[in-house]
């Protein structure tokens, strides 16, 4: 109210003192800002309607609008960076929270975020130093006291995690939580007695605390309570019931006492929650086979080597039940590689021996049973005493090769608190290459990534209307119906009449070619072009279509051919692209499919390269963002590689988030 006063004070002086022209170019210039001030509030609003529908692709694009019209503005950054974060583009939300930041320190919100993104990186030290600050904007916010803590424990900070949690129980007594994870930093400094102390307290505050109940489990696990240690992780999955390694535990404890189809539906249960578990599998597997479900087992153990091909102790499992399947040789195969890893294994020795008896190969049986009678007379076999109904995970005795395993340690399954979720990335994509750009009369409307293609020769083309349609650049070709086809090869005749009383005519030539190719007759039209570029070399397009042509042949029919006959063909393309670019410098989408054609060789780093020149040419070109991204991925540059992705998601290539998100958790494992 006070602004609106003195700017109509300010108009009243200017009009009494008779400077009428002032106070219009005054009015003038100010409805110029107060028109681009509600342009950007209004892209910024629908920037954020799109964060709430869950359109990030789309938010993105309009924060883009407002960073580009007002860069000093923190919010669109950070606004930006959150749609990222729901695309689990941590990378690129954290470099955005960053800038956010830089424009406006004392924002609490943006360290929350972007220690977020670091976390989801396993950068918890730069994540609890976020925290920090934005403790001291805002003291009182809890997240943020629960999340330093999970930091500070993923760091091994337990005196710092201890203080902590006491401020938290200082300020919030009745939330049960807090007395959960100070049991944790008990158990973890491997003090047992505290940490039972502080579980039942946090029982005490609230008997319904799932990881509280999980946390009493497995002390009774550790004193061989097994029906205790069953009742309490039966509380535990009422509060949490899609945690997948509840049922892990509950089958060990059913397990322990000998209820081992209640152990096979718990193990069922986790591997429909978590379909990738370990345990789930390998225990399965063994408990099927003891109640004699022998397929089902060898499917599950398939399984754990498929992830651990040198898991020896799957291996020789496999082994016993193809043996009982019948699969004689698929047992010696597996017993074989088992005893090439642990020579020594003498019941190995014995199996193989009884299964070649079965196939009739007396003399392999003969050597593997004088094998064991050479170390029996020896005296090195030695006695190994087993104990105990499980192993821990990373005991890889093969003499236990029977036992079910469970981890190595208890860990809970800490859930940082936080609201951001997202789904875009969650579409799977495969790490290949965008297509490359071909010229075409018709072309697919893109629902998402809006990049619109642009060549001054494809419009000085066009300009001329020479050719008989518009001629597009793109990535997405229209499919053709029985009318076009025909109309194409009616113009074929028509041309081929003219090339008869005119054959040097370069038009016609292009024309014919344009019509086989959209007939996928690919020789008929590379030898047009080669006609045509026979008079006129540096016809920039001319030597695009070649190559065009020449890599959708190998695309169609290079299941077909030899090996070196698809390298030489796209050698062939490689290099009417590098001719185009050498007489068309700016021509992006002649380095953007030659990089293209690289990745098809195996030539990353030159592929980089082009793209890189690409990039250089239109910066906001996000299929060669995308591509760049994949070759770098192939040479194994990951940091390069999310990076480029992050890039071309920004620049509406939604599929890049599925990549991010999949090589994300490669990079951390």
């Amino acid at each position: 109210m006070k602004s609106l006063q003195f700017w109509h004070s300010l108009c009243f002086s200017l009009l009494r003192r008779g400077w009428t022209r002032l106070l219009l170019l005054f009015l003038f210039f100010s409805s110029l800002h107060l028109v681009a001030q509600i342009n950007t509030e209004r892209v910024m609003l629908m920037g954020r309607n799109a964060l709430y529908y869950e359109d990030y692709v789309l938010a993105i694009q309009r924060f883009n609008m407002v960073i580009n019209a007002k860069p000093w503005l923190g919010e669109p950054y950070f606004y930006r960076g959150l749609a990222k974060f729901y695309l689990e583009d941590y990378s690129g939300s954290e470099i955005d929270c960053s800038s956010a930041l830089e424009r406006n320190p004392y924002m609490a919100n943006h360290y929350v975020l972007r220690a977020l993104c670091r976390i989801n990186q396993n950068r918890y030290q730069l994540a609890e130093e976020d925290y920090k600050k934005a403790i001291e904007i805002t003291p009182m916010d809890r997240n943020c006291w629960h999340n330093m803590v999970l930091c500070q424990l993923e760091l091994k900070e337990y005196a710092q995690a201890d203080s902590s949690l006491d401020y938290m129980i200082r300020y919030w007594p009745k939330e049960a939580i807090q007395y959960t994870l100070k049991a944790q930093v008990a158990f973890a400094e491997q003090d047992t007695v505290r940490g039972e102390k502080w579980v039942d307290r946090a029982l005490e505050v609230n008997p319904y605390e799932g990881p509280a109940w999980s946390m009493k489990a497995m002390v009774c696990s550790q004193h061989g309570e097994y029906k205790q240690a069953e009742e309490a992780l039966d509380k535990a999955i009422v509060q949490q019931p899609r945690v997948a390694g509840l049922y892990i535990n509950r089958a060990l404890a059913r397990y322990n006492q000998d209820n081992l189809r209640g152990a096979m539906s718990d193990y069922d249960t986790a591997l429909e929650l978590e379909p990738g578990n370990y345990l789930g599998h390998f225990n399965r597997a063994l408990l099927r086979a003891s109640v004699g479900e022998d397929n089902l087992a060898i499917e599950d153990f398939n399984f754990v080597l498929e992830q651990e091909p040198d898991n020896m102790i799957a291996l020789y499992n496999r082994a016993l039940l193809l043996d009982n399947t019948g699969d004689y040789n698929g047992a010696i195969r597996d017993i074989s590689a088992v005893i090439n890893e642990y020579p020594q294994f003498w019941a190995g020795y014995q199996k193989r021996a009884s299964i070649r008896r079965k196939i009739g190969d007396i003399y392999g049986a003969e050597r593997d049973e004088f094998k064991i009678i050479q170390a029996q007379l020896a005296v090195t076999m030695g006695t190994y005493k087993s104990t105990g109904k499980t192993r821990k995970k990373s005991e890889k005795n093969i003499e236990d090769y029977n036992k079910l395993v469970e981890e190595d340690t208890h860990e809970e399954e800490n859930e940082y608190a936080t609201e951001y979720r997202g789904r875009v990335q969650n579409r799977q994509t495969e790490l290949k290459q965008q297509p490359l750009y071909v010229l075409s009369y018709y072309r697919q409307e893109k629902t998402m990534n809006h990049y619109v293609a642009f060549s001054k020769w494809v419009e000085s083309v066009n300009g001329q209307k020479k050719l008989p349609g518009t001629l597009y650049l793109t990535d997405m070709e229209g499919n053709l119906t029985e009318s076009l086809i025909k109309t194409h090869f009616d113009r074929i005749a028509e041309a081929t009449e003219k090339l008869e009383k005119m054959p040097n005519d370069t038009t016609l030539l292009m024309q014919r070619a344009l019509d086989y190719y959209h007939v996928r007759d690919f020789e008929n039209a590379v030898a047009d072009l080669n006609n045509l570029l026979t008079m006129k070399d540096d016809n920039v397009l001319a030597l695009f279509l070649r190559a065009q042509v020449r890599c959708a042949e190998l695309e169609a029919s290079g299941a077909t051919m030899q090996a070196q006959d698809v390298r030489l063909g796209y050698l062939m393309a490689l290099q009417d692209l590098t001719r185009c670019t050498e007489v068309a410098p700016d021509f992006v989408y002649a380095f953007y499919n030659r990089g293209g054609v690289q990745i098809m060789l195996n030539d990353y780093p030159a592929a980089i390269d082009s793209y890189t020149e690409t990039l250089r040419l239109d910066n906001q070109f996000p299929s060669a963002y995308f591509n760049r991204g994949v070759a770098h991925l192939m040479s194994d540059k990951s940091e390069e590689g999310l990076s480029d992705l992050s890039q071309a998601g920004e620049y509406g290539l939604y599929s890049a988030y599925n990549l991010i998100k999949r090589y994300s958790t490669k990079k951390q494992k």
